[in-house]
């Protein structure tokens, strides 16, 4: 069902704000509590497992990192790339879209911590389950297999936004508050483990119906990009085309629709409801929809070069981009979700984790690279014709395979603009940072492709280094 059930999301809250006091912003180096008892009480029944996993998931959408607001990596990634910029005067912003970012910003403290906080509550899941004796052991790894997919998921982002970072699989704080910085290969390997067990798992169930919840092919989903981005051009094609083949998902016709809660193309999606606050909106939509003089609260629009790449009968344009004229001035706007503030009680909107024309995209990539030119063709033919464009199959059926790339990578743009950072990972993935961004930003350095150690992390753990040109 995609409505969630207020009393599991009441009980799951409770219960995880038993998990939580466990975990603040600075768990690396704090004492916690003794939480045997709590351990004991949430995991001795299902209801109560699943609740603690719940409460993980409602996390998601009020963790920084994750939560699609100001200091989402939706948001920062976009204006360290090139398809959002500021447009008042911020500078916690600012060193984002200059990427000048300071060791002391706390919008880059706030995605590292809140990001890790995430990653201790699935290890502590995970030790709940494994010191469980109540539960049966095919719910229990179920239950194991989501958890680590959301640490795999977690660390995902942040070797991608950081390069080496700690490697963390405990809730011992002892260990935790000293761990250094471990290779990023050692990282992926950390999380191409977590997908394997997961998915090993969660293939065998059947619950695909729920795109609030995770399953095999939100597995197979982050794995196909996980494989894409290591260059395993055969996997990526292998596990994009197994969730593409499923037949539980579907692109979207009606661009307008590809955002809302019943969505036939999500893949994986978060609840406002999640939030806890009563909130029936997307931050997304909050912080985008430009409807009043720009301020605090939406201090951003798309850039002007990312508007003229669209063509005029691309439909991308007419349904997800809006404007906003004040002053002379026009603005452009993020307008894939269109709710901003709701005050009723129905919830129209979920904020889009991942979704399948991302896979079409990973697939037409890893064939391309693999001189699959008709498949790749193909893939991308689905995502043009969905926005009323000329097919490739038409308009250049004898196209070479770096022209293919290259219009794979320009849709990519075009479809993932504003969601969870695409368009600043695909830069760095495939080294085309500093060719892109240099003549656009003049205070660009080749060490900009990884954001810096924070140095309040650096200060309570001294076996942290820093990230070059920092």
């Amino acid at each position: 069902m995609k409505n969630l059930k207020t009393h599991i999301i009441k009980g799951a809250l409770s219960l995880f704000f038993l998990l939580f006091i466990c975990s603040c912003e600075d768990y690396l180096d704090i004492d916690l509590p003794d939480n045997k008892i709590v351990s004991e009480a949430v995991f001795e029944d299902e209801q109560g497992a699943k609740a603690a996993l719940q409460g993980i998931y409602n996390q998601l959408t009020t963790a920084k990192f994750s939560d699609g607001g100001s200091n989402s990596i939706t948001l920062l990634s976009g204006l360290s790339a090139d398809n959002i910029m500021t447009i008042i005067n911020t500078e916690a912003l600012e060193q984002f879209e200059y990427n000048e970012i300071s060791i002391m910003s706390s919008n880059n403290h706030n995605i590292w911590t809140s990001a890790y906080n995430i990653i201790y509550q699935t290890n502590s899941l995970l030790s709940g389950l494994k010191n469980s004796h109540h539960l049966n052991n095919k719910e229990k790894e179920v239950l194991v297999s989501k958890a680590k997919f959301i640490r795999a998921f977690v660390n995902f982002y942040l070797v991608n936004l950081y390069g080496d970072i700690p490697l963390v699989l405990s809730t011992d704080y002892r260990v935790n508050s000293v761990i250094p910085r471990s290779d990023k290969s050692d990282i992926y390997q950390q999380i191409e483990s977590d997908l394997a067990s997961a998915h090993d798992v969660l293939i065998n169930t059947d619950n695909v119906d729920n795109d609030l919840e995770i399953n095999a092919y939100t597995v197979k989903a982050l794995y196909a990009r996980y494989q894409l981005y290591q260059g395993n051009w055969e996997a990526a094609e292998e596990w994009s085309s197994d969730v593409i083949q499923s037949g539980h998902y579907q692109l979207e016709q009606d661009l307008d629709n590809v955002f809302l809660s019943s969505s036939a193309e999500a893949i994986w999606q978060l609840s406002p409801e999640g939030s806890g606050s009563g909130a029936s909106h997307t931050n997304e939509g909050n912080l985008f929809i430009i409807d009043d003089t720009p301020s605090v609260l939406t201090p951003v629009a798309l850039t002007s070069e990312l508007i003229n790449i669209f063509t005029v009968n691309d439909e991308r344009k007419t349904n997800w981009i809006n404007d906003y004229t004040e002053n002379q001035s026009t603005y452009y706007y993020p307008f894939k979700y269109k709710i901003k503030y709701d005050t009723s009680d129905h919830i129209q909107e979920y904020s889009m984790v991942m979704r399948l024309a991302e896979q079409y995209l990973i697939r037409a990539e890893a064939r391309a690279q693999q001189n699959k030119l008709q498949g790749a063709i193909a893939d991308v033919d689905m995502i043009k014709q969905r926005a009323g464009l000329p097919l490739l199959s038409v308009t250049q059926p004898g196209i070479s395979q770096q022209s293919l790339l290259e219009e794979i990578l320009l849709e990519r743009r075009k479809e993932l603009f504003a969601e969870w950072g695409h368009r600043w990972f695909d830069l760095k993935r495939l080294e085309k940072a500093t060719e892109i961004l240099a003549p656009k930003k003049a205070s660009w350095d080749p060490t900009d492709i990884l954001y810096p150690i924070s140095e309040d992390e650096i200060n309570k753990n001294h076996y942290l280094n820093q990230n070059p040109g920092y």
